[in-house]
């Protein structure tokens, strides 16, 4: 069993991130083992948790995985741990559209058996406080609210008020927060900005967060709640794939402008007989050596496409490899990047196809369906996605496009050309694990042509 916790809010913006990742690293500094959890298919706030850890991030996505792969996935990254934190998405209540509670916190909350800690951002309310938080808590009686942490608060003569209020509902203040500008992370067109670019900052705003919970909230009482949880009968995940013989190098791509990656899915690779590799675009001019198939997964490259492009001799690697027909699979980043250009400046050129920014921002869950065959699926595979990004690429499509989408409108998109798979839309493959045994046995020259 692993003691857990659920950070959740009443909506987006009340604090989740940092109450979340100060009380991971306010546990951890106390030599508690710490798992940290991500609801939803968010990229970012798991590289604060890895930070405030030492552990990988992790997400819980009922959407993209399914709701009975949750629990299995969270004891998988849990095992060993003395305690577990749960960050939720948006509000505790909000999933994916049109689909009632599914990948909501709340679902992830029941589905777990988890306490809830609700954050609230008390900074323009006083008695109120005690209305938000019943409404909350009695809204699902399967979620239980074990605690408020109140966010946000003024002076000592506010949470007097607060406290006052919250007398009566029967839900305990576990933690009250002041307004500090140290805790804050910096945010841009996509949110917070990931760890990899603020490096030593990032440091100083975990520790600050660290310091900041260890001050306001009662940590004694948060741990007692998380060991309330009951026993999870589930058992944990296993990346079991049968090897594919001849262990084939797969390059992965990292560093700053491509951030965005789920931990399982170098795991599945390792599994399936991948010797993974991963290289930094913005620094190595070469592919790792005895490359036979390259994943190049979502970040930032709008950020660094000066830089991107600059390293001309890795943009000519790609593009050879590509050429050769070997396995490449590209996902919104990775896709801008194989693009010939991206806001004019040269990309590696193996896509017939421009990309630049847009105000527009394109967000939401993905039910898919492989149009094509390709290293990464069959014709008629059906996966679920999530796309998040502000740029375009024209044209959209490829003679032979990556999926068919069927919401929020009916559409193709992305390019299946040759080896390669690259595609807008961002998958996680513990949902569908033989995506990763096809990929590595098209490495391996053993996949069907």
């Amino acid at each position: 069993m692993v003691a857990r916790l659920v950070i959740a809010a009443p909506s987006s913006g009340a604090g989740k991130t940092t109450v979340a990742t100060g009380l991971m690293a306010a546990f951890a500094g106390r030599g508690l083992a710490v798992s940290p959890h991500k609801v939803g298919p968010d990229y970012i706030d798991p590289g604060y948790h890895a930070l405030a850890t030492g552990r990988p991030g992790r997400n819980l996505d009922a959407f993209m995985c399914g709701t009975g792969l949750v629990a299995p996935l969270f004891a998988h990254g849990a095992r060993g741990c003395d305690l577990a934190v749960v960050e939720g998405v948006m509000g505790l209540y909000d999933g994916a559209a049109d689909q009632g509670e599914l990948a909501s916190t709340a679902q992830v909350a029941k589905l777990l058996k988890a306490p809830v800690v609700l954050v609230v951002d008390a900074s323009s309310q006083s008695r109120s406080v005690a209305a938000l938080v019943h409404g909350f808590a009695s809204w699902d009686p399967e979620v239980r609210i074990g605690g408020v942490i109140l966010n946000k608060v003024a002076t000592d003569r506010h949470e007097h008020l607060l406290r006052e209020a919250l007398g009566e509902s029967g839900v305990p203040v576990l933690g009250v927060l002041r307004r500090a500008p140290a805790v804050e992370t910096p945010s841009r067109h996509l949110g917070l900005v990931p760890v990899a670019e603020r490096q030593a900052a990032a440091v100083e705003a975990v520790a600050a967060q660290a310091e900041q919970v260890r001050a306001g909230c009662d940590l004694e009482g948060l741990l007692a709640l998380a060991r309330s949880a009951p026993p999870l009968p589930d058992a944990p995940w296993e990346p079991s794939l049968e090897p594919v013989a001849g262990r084939p190098v797969v390059a992965v791509a990292g560093g700053a402008a491509f951030t965005f990656s789920y931990a399982e899915h170098a795991e599945l690779l390792s599994a399936a007989g991948a010797e993974v590799v991963p290289f930094d675009p913005l620094r190595d001019e070469e592919l790792p050596e005895g490359t036979a198939g390259l994943v190049i997964g979502g970040g930032f490259p709008e950020v660094y496409g000066a830089e991107l492009s600059a390293n001309a001799r890795l943009r000519k690697a790609v593009a050879e490899l590509a050429a050769s027909g070997a396995p490449v699979a590209a996902e919104c980043a990775g896709l801008l990047y194989l693009a010939r250009s991206l806001d004019g400046q040269p990309m590696c050129g193996v896509l017939d196809a421009e990309a630049r920014m847009s105000r527009r921002l394109t967000l939401g869950y993905r039910d898919a369906v492989a149009i094509g065959d390709s290293p990464l699926a069959a014709a008629g595979t059906r996966m679920r996605g999530h796309e998040f990004h502000r740029t375009v690429i024209e044209p959209g499509a490829g003679e032979v496009p990556a999926w068919g989408l069927r919401q929020p409108e009916r559409r193709v998109e992305g390019f299946v050309r040759g080896g390669v798979h690259a595609s807008y839309v961002h998958t996680h493959w513990a949902g569908v694990p033989e995506t990763a045994r096809r990929f590595v046995e098209h490495c391996a020259g053993l996949g069907a042509p």
